[in-house]
């Protein structure tokens, strides 16, 4: 399931259409560490400078978090 929300999330066509579960099991599955606070999912990772902080919307992910992730992502080429 990872690589097809990889690939979701890096084609960009469906940014409001990923389940917020598997978001966070992606970003999980990149070495992020979580931290929950609230609604607040936050992760960070030594090696990059950026936090990343993602909201559920419902049982979804909000579009313009998953943008960032796949900006972050193309940045740094994960």
């Amino acid at each position: 399931m990872a690589n097809n929300t990889y690939d979701m999330v890096m084609s960009g066509k469906s940014d409001s259409n990923i389940r917020f579960t598997d978001f966070r099991n992606l970003i999980l599955s990149y070495g992020f560490r979580e931290r929950i606070k609230g609604d607040h999912y936050i992760y960070k990772r030594d090696d990059i400078i950026e936090r990343i902080v993602i909201q559920p919307l419902g049982n979804k992910s909000k579009a313009y978090q998953v943008k960032q992730v796949r900006m972050l992502f193309e940045k740094y080429r994960l």
